[in-house]
């Protein structure tokens, strides 16, 4: 990845998604794995989780990729190394809380932002909780 940024990764319902991808955030890496998810209704829990997490294994047929010994098993973002953001809806890290709260790594960034059907509750928000963990230890819970 020398010489070249790293992407950001977005997790939402479809407005969420679109208004980023309109922003002009859509990219497919070298494997033709997009950086992004829409979650409708029917999208599973373990669909959602497996798109952002290191899940180790054996690959997708349609994500295989013709040198799979050189391809990374990982689907998820926490996996590519060309991701560097992933922006998750606060929603959709509730459904996934214990797969967003074990990333301890600094990159890639987990943010959690606002949906139109939830607003942003600074309560839930893992990420902001250990920060200020950082300044008064004893928020850290």
């Amino acid at each position: 990845m020398a010489g070249r940024g790293k992407l950001i990764a977005v997790m939402g319902d479809e407005d969420t998604v679109t208004g980023f991808l309109l922003g002009g955030i859509g990219e497919l890496d070298k494997h033709r794995r997009p950086n992004f998810l829409v979650v409708e209704k029917e999208t599973s829990l373990a669909e959602i989780e497996e798109t952002f997490r290191c899940r180790l294994g054996r690959p997708r047929r349609a994500l295989r990729a013709p040198h799979s010994s050189l391809f990374p098993l990982g689907r998820g973002f926490l996996a590519r190394e060309d991701v560097g953001m992933i922006l998750i809806s606060q929603a959709l890290a509730e459904q996934i809380r214990p797969a967003v709260a074990a990333h301890a790594r600094a990159l890639p960034a987990v943010l959690e932002i606002p949906s139109k059907d939830h607003p942003y509750d600074p309560a839930r928000d893992s990420v902001l909780r250990r920060a200020r963990g950082l300044f008064a230890p004893d928020e850290l819970r």
